[in-house]
C-alpha cells in the first residue's frame, strides 16, 4: 500500500495538489439507511410528521449539503457539480428509509465525498423530522457504492456486503 495522499513528508495533514491532473468525468453513488420505530415510520410513510414533508426536506438537505462538502470536510476541494440526485426509498418490511445519492462532475478530483455528504445530510434531516416520535432512530450503513473516473478508474462495492 502506498503512502496516504493527504499527508506530507512530515506526516501532517495537507490538501492534495490536483493542478497537474487532467480533468475527467467523475461520478459516485453512495447509500445509507435510517431505521424508525413503528409510529415514526407510519407517520413518515403517510406524510403526517408534524414538521411536514420529511422526504422533500431530506432530499433538499442532501442536495444543499453536497454543494458545500468542502465546508464539512476540511481537506476536500470545492467542486462545481454537474449533477446531483438524492432518492429515498421507503421499505415497509424493515421500517427504514434507504437514501441514495449520485454525484457527477467534470474535474480533477472525485465526487465520492459529495455523494457521501448528501446521504449523511439527508439521513440526519430524516432523523430531525421524526425525532419527536422516535428518539431511537438508527442511522447506518452509510457507504460508497461506486465511483467512476480519474486515475484509479471505476470501483464498485462488493455485492455481498
Amino acid at each position: 500500500m502506498g503512502r496516504l495522499s493527504h499527508l506530507d513528508d512530515a506526516g501532517r495533514a495537507r490538501m492534495v495538489d490536483v493542478g497537474d491532473k487532467a480533468p475527467s468525468r467523475r461520478r459516485a453513488v453512495a447509500r445509507g439507511e435510517v431505521r424508525f420505530n413503528a409510529a415514526a415510520y407510519d407517520a413518515l410513510r403517510s406524510n403526517r410528521l408534524a414538521k411536514g414533508d420529511a422526504l422533500a426536506v431530506a432530499r433538499l438537505a442532501g442536495l444543499q449539503a453536497a454543494k458545500r462538502t468542502s465546508e464539512w470536510i476540511p481537506l476536500c476541494h470545492a467542486l462545481a457539480l454537474d449533477h446531483l440526485a438524492v432518492e429515498i426509498e421507503l421499505r415497509d418490511d424493515a421500517r427504514c428509509a434507504v437514501v441514495q445519492a449520485a454525484a457527477a462532475a467534470h474535474g480533477r478530483t472525485g465526487v465520492e465525498m459529495e455523494a457521501l455528504v448528501a446521504v449523511s445530510a439527508a439521513c440526519l434531516a430524516l432523523y430531525d423530522m421524526a425525532k419527536a416520535l422516535d428518539r431511537g432512530i438508527v442511522i447506518g450503513e452509510i457507504r460508497l457504492l461506486s465511483k467512476e473516473g480519474g486515475r484509479s478508474g471505476s470501483w464498485s462495492a462488493p455485492l455481498d456486503t
